[in-house]
């Protein structure tokens, strides 16, 4: 198991440590869906964050929010400021322990430079931050943007088992070339990292000029195409790009590390159209790295898995 799957974990401690099961006046109410006056701002610190649940028009988020009392249901977009965090990866309602707790968002989820998403988990691959047994996790949560997710210059966005109806495009930013702990993810003990898996996109998936500790897009069902160009990441084992159904074409340049199945167990891309680069139909990489048999990157979609 690698830093990213205690991630959850990490997080939970940092949030229990501090006063959020006091969702105290940090927390959002619901309010009108057609309501006047601007958008929500959704603000607080690690230690005591802002807490989303109820219906909104739009939605600022400034410091640091979290989505763990019931689902929240954003009509227009949500952004993320500089530098500010938003947490969407619960599964039950805080003050229940019942139900569920999702974001829904109608509009664009845009991140801007430094700040942070971390949105949908997953029993399988990514559990849940309220998850009581992060070991043998058995919670779900998924979550929905019928825009786009757009993230310029964010310091890290990790995304599972969610839906996003545009495109999703992260473009520049991460923590540097470098695996120590940076930002927001100092205070979770964890490397700054980008990962997106198990998602529904239904347009392109573009993520470019990346500097970082790692990144991965793994079993990601992308409608039209796919492409990933200029990531360089500090840990070798990065840039695992693979186990994806990608409708249109796929091409990937000057990442580095080159694009690599690493240590996923993952299985080569399947891909509608052309595949280019290094994840290329003729590129061979072992699977597992770094003495796992040869194994193509990606083949064409009549080609099953």
């Amino acid at each position: 198991m690698r830093y990213r799957r205690f991630l959850p974990v990490l997080i939970a401690i940092v949030l229990t440590v501090g006063t959020l099961g006091l969702l105290g006046a940090g927390t959002a109410s619901a309010a009108p869906a057609g309501g006047g006056g601007g958008p929500f701002t959704c603000s607080g610190t690690p230690r005591s964050p802002g807490v989303l649940a109820g219906r909104f028009s739009s939605v600022v988020v400034a410091g640091t929010c979290v989505v763990n009392a019931g689902p929240a249901s954003v009509r227009g977009n949500v952004v993320v400021t500089p530098g500010s965090v938003l947490l969407a990866a619960f599964a039950l309602n805080d003050t229940t322990h019942s139900g569920t707790s999702s974001l829904a968002v109608g509009g664009n989820l845009v991140v801007r430079f430094g700040g942070t998403l971390i949105m949908g988990c997953s029993a399988a691959h990514f559990a849940c931050i309220d998850d009581p047994s992060q070991k043998h996790p058995t919670l779900n949560s998924s979550s929905t943007v019928g825009g786009s997710l757009v993230a310029l210059g964010a310091l890290g966005v990790v995304v599972h088992s969610s839906s996003i109806g545009g495109s999703v495009l992260e473009r520049g930013g991460g923590g540097g070339l470098s695996c120590a702990p940076a930002g927001v993810f100092r205070q979770f003990k964890s490397p700054v990292y980008s990962d997106y898996e198990d998602n529904w996109v239904g347009g392109v998936m573009a993520i470019t000029g990346l500097r970082s500790c790692w990144l991965g897009a793994l079993r990601n069902h992308v409608q039209h195409s796919f492409l990933a160009l200029g990531n360089r990441m500090a840990d070798p084992d990065a840039n695992e790009l693979v186990s994806n159904f990608i409708r249109g074409g796929m091409a990937c340049f000057r990442n580095f590390p080159a694009v690599q199945f690493g240590d996923s167990h993952g299985v080569p891309n399947l891909v509608g159209r052309f595949a280019i680069g290094q994840c290329g139909f003729r590129v061979l990489k072992p699977n597992p790295a770094p003495n796992g048999p040869l194994t193509p990157i990606s083949v064409p979609a009549r080609h099953r898995m």
